[in-house]
């Protein structure tokens, strides 16, 4: 009977597939209900026992992206007719629409915070990797360790301090401040990983560029960026969910113009207590940018764990 170091046997393959589906339910489970709650009803997104069968409506969505108030039955009979579906739906619930409500600001602060650190993040990054990988830098591991030991500590422990700072240099609840500061969270988990990249791409290949007339930058441009796109695109991913989930700061150094999306999601009010449903659709909404991120650069994010893994 032939047996092959390599090649798993049967059971092991069962065993394997079976934990992969295992672990794939029990973390897209969570996300599962939530999607499922924005799509409830406020009474059965608090039913007991929870309802998994439940008749779905917009309610949620509804209330995410509009501001209400509540109207006496002569009141509201003494409106003209509603002119929209939506209308409508607040009417039955005895409430009409004021305005617009404050997630669409926040979601495009979110957008605006988030995507601009990151790219920031990546041309600072990339150009601090390149020359800890090509150059002698005096103090070279001493400097390393310093950027990652900016890592070691959590990012709430200097939040006091940074409130300071940025309220005697203006940046309290500014787009600048905010971009600057996750930037700097950021940029050291970007130079870490992005030096691991570059180190890995041949010296020659800059070497026979600069022989063949090329610059210095041009060599770096035409050459070394191609060969580091794909742990530029890794690395902008992990640094885009930070950005992009961060609460603390966003919660201590916004309030209005600047604040994002994860600080104003759990303050979502309903008639009586907090609206569940509209709660869960701003999460869900939320999810989406960096959901289609991932997925855009999924390839890109399995290559670049594994760049390097096998030499020839």
């Amino acid at each position: 009977m032939s047996f092959s170091v390599t090649e798993p046997s049967i059971r092991t393959k069962w065993f394997a597939g079976t934990a992969v589906v295992l672990y794939a339910v029990i973390t897209i489970l969570p996300l599962m209900w939530i999607i499922a709650t924005g799509f409830k009803s406020p009474a059965d997104s608090i039913a007991y026992p929870p309802k998994v069968v439940f008749e779905p409506t917009l309610e949620g969505y509804v209330n995410l992206f509009t501001q209400r108030t509540r109207l006496n039955q002569d009141d509201l009979d003494a409106l003209p007719p509603p002119e929209t579906w939506y209308d409508e739906m607040v009417r039955e619930q005895g409430q009409v629409i004021t305005g617009r409500s404050r997630y669409g600001e926040r979601f495009m602060n979110s957008i605006f915070i988030g995507f601009g650190s990151t790219f920031l993040c990546m041309v600072l990054g990339t150009a601090a990797a390149y020359a800890f990988s090509r150059f002698r830098v005096p103090l070279k591991n001493d400097l390393l360790f310093f950027i990652l030991s900016t890592r070691m500590m959590p990012p709430i422990a200097v939040a006091i301090p940074i409130f300071l700072m940025f309220r005697q240099l203006g940046l309290n609840d500014t787009h600048l401040g905010m971009i600057l500061l996750y930037t700097a969270v950021n940029l050291s988990l970007s130079v870490w990983l992005l030096k691991g990249f570059i180190d890995e791409i041949p010296v020659e290949y800059e070497e026979a560029a600069l022989i063949d007339g090329y610059t210095r930058f041009q060599a770096f441009y035409k050459v070394v960026l191609p060969q580091a796109a794909t742990g530029i695109a890794s690395t902008a991913i992990f640094c885009l969910i930070f950005a992009w989930n961060e609460y603390a700061f966003a919660v201590l150094l916004t309030s209005g113009t600047a604040q994002t999306a994860p600080p104003f999601i759990p303050t979502i009010i309903g008639v009586g207590g907090k609206d569940w449903p509209a709660v869960a659709a701003g999460a869900t909404i939320f999810l989406v940018p960096v959901m289609v991120f991932t997925i855009l650069l999924r390839k890109h994010l399995l290559r670049g764990i594994t760049f390097g893994a096998v030499r020839k």
